[in-house]
């Protein structure tokens, strides 16, 4: 959220304050100011608030980027003749204006985007493993950089705090061992590993315990693993650090996925709406009960969602134990078995992919009674969780799909789910619903 503030911040206070200058001086603005808006737009954005900068190199950053950009346009303007299309008065004030209420809106970022960020909810709990100097300095990287949306909580070690006092000054929350189940009740989203490399073992074993969470694990620093999901080396809080476990729907990809989503999912939709209508009285008037079937499912880093699909059963199974679905289940209805054949029943989750919990592509949704089965003897198995689940995924159109009578048919879904995250492009995406689409006209593992 920080990113995409300080992203529109300066132009659009560049652009808005040339036409309150316009009217101030009751000037009707014409093309030519509307070039100049697109002009300085153009060269504003992406701006930068110079959030991680001290507040007197903020001061000078921003007068000296306006002074750059003011004296290409005005230099523009004279060789040009343009400039002479606009009134002396409302060019001076915008230009000396701007400057200043730049640094305003600066200043105000500072004391607010924190603010904003942990009334939205959006500040991840992270915690640091190890006490030593390199888990000091991304201490002290976070509590400097409030904008990064990351609040502390502190830091799990072996060592008796008599061993560790002098390198860390936050809290001590516990040994290793207990580092999962602290994750798991506490909500921990980041977990930040500064271990030495001669703690390999220890590290795999912690990996081993993580793995029943939907924490995003980083390495500090560089460290030497296998199985990464989305590895990458990145810097956070001026620490060199490498992502071991995190969804690769970050920054300009997350932005990418969520708009195709809501593209896709908004055409189709306007395409199958009559479709939809017709299901809907097929389902009506081929048993009794509600048309929609909602089930709890796990959705984005694990949290409970509604899922909606036409009614298939006889029965509305949303407990603590349910039952699969197997062939010639007699609990399916004649409509139901077209429906699930053709997966037409799954149509009505594209209203859940524009309510934002759900993607079209993406690891499938299972009930929370499976996932509380499953995820106790498949590791790994919550890291699908990583990212939004999907209509269609990786999975079901390699043939992982229909009835998970034995835990090694779900091992192979979820090796999928992983090479899906690990892997994933919009290339991928497009390639996984063309080949849904074929599965649609026949899939031997549909009923």
């Amino acid at each position: 959220m920080a990113s995409i503030i300080e992203s529109v911040v300066d132009p659009f206070i560049a652009v808005g304050l040339l036409f309150a200058s316009a009217y101030f001086y009751e000037v009707v603005p014409d093309s030519h100011y509307v070039i100049l808006a697109l002009l300085t737009f153009s060269l504003t954005f992406p701006g930068d608030s110079h959030l991680r900068d001290g507040r007197r190199v903020m001061v000078r950053r921003t007068a000296l980027n306006w002074l750059l950009i003011a004296g290409a346009l005005v230099l523009f303007g004279y060789v040009t003749g343009y400039i002479h299309y606009f009134a002396v008065p409302v060019l001076a004030v915008w230009l000396a204006g701007t400057p200043l209420a730049l640094i305003a809106a600066h200043a105000v970022s500072r004391v607010a985007l924190p603010r904003l960020m942990s009334r939205a909810g959006t500040q991840r709990r992270a915690v640091i493993v190890g006490s030593n100097d390199i888990a000091m300095q991304l201490a002290r990287g976070i509590e400097e950089n409030p904008f990064l949306g990351v609040h502390l909580l502190g830091f799990f070690d072996d060592r008796t705090p008599a061993r560790t006092s002098g390198t860390t000054t936050g809290v001590r929350l516990g040994h290793l061992r207990e580092l999962a189940a602290y994750a798991k009740e506490h909500a921990v989203g980041h977990i930040y590993i500064a271990l030495p490399m001669v703690s390999q073992p220890r590290i795999l074993r912690i990996l081993d315990d993580l793995k029943d969470t939907t924490a995003s694990i980083f390495f500090v620093p560089d460290m030497f693993v296998t199985d990464l999901i989305q590895g990458r080396v990145d810097h956070f809080a001026g620490t060199p650090v490498v992502a071991v476990c995190e969804t690769p729907f970050t920054g300009v990809n997350r932005l990418v996925k969520r708009l195709s989503d809501i593209v896709l999912a908004t055409a189709i939709l306007i395409l199958i709406a009559p479709l939809m209508v017709l299901i809907a009285i097929g389902v009506k008037l081929g048993s009794p009960g509600p048309v929609i079937f909602k089930q709890n499912r796990y959705g984005l880093d694990g949290r409970k969602i509604l899922v909606y699909k036409f009614r298939t059963m006889t029965v509305c199974e949303d407990g603590p134990e349910i039952v699969q679905a197997v062939r010639e289940d007699t609990r399916v209805t004649r409509f139901g078995v077209w429906l699930r054949r053709t997966s037409m029943d799954e149509l009505p989750q594209f209203i859940n992919v524009l309510q934002g919990r759900m993607s079209i592509v993406g690891p499938r949704p299972h009930a929370v009674a499976h996932n509380e089965t499953y995820r106790q003897v498949i590791k790994g198995y919550m890291i699908r969780h990583k990212v939004k689940p999907g209509i269609t995924g990786w999975a079901q159109v390699n043939g992982c799909r229909g009835e998970t009578d034995t835990v090694g048919k779900m091992a192979r879904r979820i090796e999928y789910d992983l090479d899906y995250l690990r892997h994933w492009s919009l290339s991928l995406d497009l390639k996984i619903i063309l080949m849904t689409i074929r599965l649609v006209i026949r899939d031997a593992h549909a009923y």
